[in-house]
């Protein structure tokens, strides 16, 4: 079977824009990069329901969202909406709502869009983090890394420079409110969430401590059960936590590390409320910034920044254990997977 993965990134050195790849899962390899739209800092993308393809974007020196017909293979702009500054770094969709959401790092902001019939975007609201950072160099300020919906459909924001998650009230027509607070260890760089199927557990990637947290949600309310290193003994000098994912049936959470250039395996418990490190795989590149299951869940493809290349790893399903399938398959600055 065929099956495709777009590959957004920075357009720094080599990529132009955002790219398609084809898995053949029968031969478990890659093939056919080709460039889906050229656009300038895709870093990160989306898909919609209604083949409406979501990317953050620069333009014209202001940074913000960018609005796309997609038809499988090639993408034809609608809209930007931009602000002066920085671009976002992370964009989802909310379907019921019809609303997109975005996380502006470097501005500490939070930006809720309205999709239109057409596809396109137009502005609802923003709401800016306040300056209360964290001890750490790298925390100079509010700097929202993640806004992505909870399972009872209020909008988590992970803040590396915070150390915090805020979870919002979002109203029919993308205004945000009523906000809730939960705070990290001080340095933890909370960074990406994902929860479990029945909502009640949630894991945080904390990018600058390199660890997991694994958390009790409800009602927008976060608390702590464990926190648990996503590196080796062995392991010194730099590491970056970057993206986390967690398989649909609930039984493992993946997790990269940039520095070490792995993706670490935990078993999660049966109950959701820890998780049980398993072990690493080196994913064959420099800098792993994100990794996405395919639909089945039977392999994984890594995208490294720095390398320009994909990694592909066989998943088993039993085990939760990594394979490595195929390296140095070339895609340019890659900075997010998405499965089609």
């Amino acid at each position: 079977m065929k099956e495709k993965f777009l590959i957004g990134g920075y357009t720094k050195r080599e990529s132009k824009g955002i790219y398609s790849v084809e898995l053949d899962t029968d031969t478990a390899t890659l093939s056919n990069l080709a460039l889906v739209a050229e656009i300038s800092g895709a870093t990160y993308l989306t898909v919609d329901a209604h083949d409406h393809l979501y990317a953050v974007a620069s333009e014209n020196s202001e940074g913000g969202t960018t609005a796309f017909t997609f038809d499988g293979k090639k993408a034809e702009k609608l809209n930007s909406v931009t602000a002066p500054g920085a671009s976002n770094c992370y964009v989802s969709v909310d379907e019921a709502r019809n609303l997109v959401y975005a996380a502006n790092y470097h501005l500490g902001e939070v930006r809720v869009y309205k999709r239109l019939s057409d596809g396109s975007l137009e502005l609802t609201d923003v709401a800016k983090h306040e300056d209360h950072h964290g001890p750490k160099p790298e925390q100079k300020g509010a700097l929202c890394h993640f806004a992505n919906l909870t399972p009872d459909n209020r909008l988590a924001v992970c803040d590396l420079g915070n150390d915090a998650v805020y979870t919002y009230a979002v109203s029919a027509d993308g205004k945000l409110s009523d906000a809730k607070i939960y705070h990290s260890q001080a340095g933890s760089g909370d960074r990406h969430i994902t929860f479990s199927a029945d909502g009640k557990h949630a894991y945080l990637a904390c990018e600058l401590d390199s660890t997991v947290e694994v958390l009790t949600y409800e009602n927008g309310t976060f608390n702590l059960l464990q926190k648990i290193t996503t590196l080796p003994d062995t392991h010194t000098g730099f590491n970056g936590v970057a993206a986390i994912r967690l398989s649909a049936d609930g039984k493992f959470l993946y997790v990269s590390n940039r520095g070490n250039d792995s993706i670490v395996s935990y078993k999660v418990a049966t109950d959701g409320a820890s998780i049980e490190t398993l072990g690493w795989a080196s994913t064959e590149g420099n800098i792993p910034r994100d990794f996405n299951f395919n639909k089945s869940e039977d392999f994984i493809l890594v995208a490294h920044q720095d390398s320009d290349n994909l990694t592909l790893f066989k998943r088993d399903q039993n085990s939760g254990a990594l394979t490595l399938a195929q390296k140095d398959f070339y895609s340019p600055e890659g900075t997010c997977v998405f499965a089609l």
